[in-house]
Order: structure tokens, then C-alpha cells, then sequence
């Protein structure tokens, strides 16, 4: 049966979370389905037996794909390689500790029919209460930052909880380039520039200890990124194509040239095929064998689009 929904789990130094991490997500594997439903599990350059350990739970599952990154590069890189080789229509991102409650995930998915961006939200009368004081007045102030810098009405921008259609995670992961925490402050920006359709699901969730999260050196970091979110001039391989492409006809043109991770952009007059940063190659290619053209496209020009992935 046909991959429907794809399960994303970055992790980095954590294998002394994973046990209840996957015991809290099996029953809902179970309901979606096993063979419909398939997790990525991403270990980002962890330096203990995190990726040992995945293997003891996630191992046996019938759809599942286990990954190492070379080194530590940072939740968005994780979560965007993920998004690259995500098979199913749905993509859901979840942390490896599971602290959101997985019995959410269907909710989520059915929100997915209709919105191409569902975010998990923890607030409760318009506040996250973290395990401590410290943690909640952080939490609260670079809730404020995103804001500010973003232009975002999302209160919890930081929940690890999320759902995306395939398509626009495609474009949001093809346009992203931070690689920390602060990837979601970035697709929440990008979403809104691109008017993409985001939808909160209010989550329940533990506070689970043991993040890997240093509040001083990674809040420091995070807000760095925030500052250049406006500098940054967002450009991306493109490949024009007439607007009446068929999907079958890209996705047989992209094997060819052994490039993956894209998506079709659908306008008015044309279609844009969305190329990872380093797809030009590949891109170069597939204009070749659609009779496209190869080019660098702006942030403007994937505005209002329909998106799907290849």
C-alpha cells in the first residue's frame, strides 16, 4: 500500500528518551497504520548510542527510515532532510521524547485536508508553562522576538509538534536556510509571505526533562537568526515549465536526473519546478528533457501557488 503519511523525528543525544518516546507513538502508528505509515527518524550527529538505540524501536516497523547526519547541524537541517525524502501527502514532525501527546497526530492529519500548515499550540489562556519560571519567562520573551521580527500572530512558534502537506513543506524546506531551533520561526515567515494556510491544533503535552536545549548559548543563537530573517534575500533553483506539466512527466524527468526533495509550483501561466539549493544540476536536466528552462527564482514569484510534491 501507498506511503500516506510520513513521521518526522529529529533527535540529537537522545537515547535515554526514546523507550517512552515509542511507547507513547506505537498505539498511534498502530491506528493510522503501520504499512501507510512510515517514520524518519533523523539523528542529527549525536555522540552518544542515540541511532543504536532507535534501532531497537523503530527498527521492526515496516515503513521506516533511519538516518545519521556526519555532524551536529541543527534541528532545521534535520527536519528539512527529513522533508526531502518524506513519501506521504502528510508530514508530521515530532520530537523524540513524544512530550506532545502522539494521539493528536490523526487530528492533525485531518486538519492537513484543508490547511497546508498545521502547528501544534501549547498555549492555555494565551501562555506555555514550562517546569520552571525561568523556562516560561524565556519561552515568553522570544515569543515576543518572533513577533516582532516574523510579523506572526502565532503565539507557541517553538512547539517541536507540526503537520505540513507535502508541497508546501517541500517549498518551505527548499527555501529555509537556518539550521537551528529557529527553522520554525522561519517557515512561519515564509508561510506568511507566501500565503500558505496555517491552522493551530491546540496540543496537550509533558514537560519531559532532558532537552538538549541550552537556554543561554541556543536562545542567544535563535535570536541571531530572527534578526537577519528580513536581511536575507531568499532565491531558489527553479526549473519554468508550461503551465499543463504533468506530474508523472517531472517526477520520470527528476529520476533521471537522480534528483529529489522537489515540488511543482502551479501558477496561472506556468509551472515552476522548486529545486533544493543544490539541485541545479539535476535541474539542468530535467529542463532539458521537459523543454524547460533553468533559472533563479524570487521569494514573489511562489506566492500564491499550488504546491506538490514530486
Amino acid at each position: 500500500m501507498a506511503i500516506t503519511t510520513s513521521i518526522i523525528i529529529p533527535a540529537y543525544n537522545e537515547e535515554a528518551r526514546l523507550a517512552r518516546g515509542f511507547s507513547r507513538l506505537a498505539p498511534v502508528l498502530d491506528e493510522l497504520g503501520a504499512t501507510t505509515t512510515e517514520v524518519i527518524f533523523i539523528d542529527d550527529g549525536s555522540t552518544d548510542k542515540t541511532l543504536n538505540v532507535a534501532h531497537q524501536y523503530y527498527g521492526e516497523l515496516p515503513e521506516k527510515l533511519l538516518m545519521k547526519q556526519p555532524k551536529n547541524l541543527g534541528k532545521g537541517a534535520a527536519v528539512r532532510l527529513g522533508i526531502a525524502v518524506a513519501q506521504g501527502d502528510n508530514i508530521v514532525v515530532a520530537d523524540a521524547d513524544m512530550a506532545i501527546n502522539p494521539t493528536q497526530m490523526p487530528q492533525m492529519i485531518e486538519m492537513l485536508r484543508t490547511h497546508a500548515l498545521v502547528p501544534g499550540s501549547r498555549t492555555v489562556n494565551g501562555k506555555i508553562e514550562y517546569d520552571s519560571t525561568l523556562r516560561s519567562i524565556a519561552g515568553s520573551t522570544f515569543s515576543k522576538m518572533v513577533k516582532y521580527y516574523t510579523g506572526t500572530t502565532l503565539r507557541d512558534t517553538q512547539c517541536g509538534f507540526k503537520g505540513f502537506q507535502r508541497g508546501a513543506a517541500r517549498v518551505l524546506g527548499a527555501l529555509g536556510m537556518i539550521d537551528g531551533f529557529a527553522y520554525d520561526a522561519e517557515f512561519f515567515y515564509l508561510a506568511q509571505l507566501l500565503e500558505i494556510a496555517v491552522e493551530p491544533l491546540a496540543v496537550t503535552w509533558d514537560d519531559v526533562r532532558g532537552s538538549s536545549v541550552k537556554l543561554g548559548s541556543d536562545s542567544r543563537k535563535m535570536l541571531h537568526d530572527l534578526r537577519y530573517l528580513s536581511k536575507t534575500k531568499y532565491e531558489i533553483p527553479v526549473v519554468e515549465l508550461s503551465k499543463n506539466i504533468e506530474l508523472a512527466a517531472v517526477s520520470d524527468a527528476a529520476r533521471k536526473a537522480r534528483v529529489q526533495g522537489l515540488a511543482l509550483a502551479h501558477g496561472e501561466t506556468n509551472t515552476l519546478v522548486v529545486l533544493p539549493r543544490d539541485g541545479s544540476l539535476g535541474g539542468l536536466g530535467i529542463a532539458a528533457t521537459l523543454n524547460g528552462t533553468l533559472r533563479t527564482a524570487q521569494l514573489e514569484e511562489l506566492k500564491n501557488r499550488n504546491y506538490e510534491a514530486v
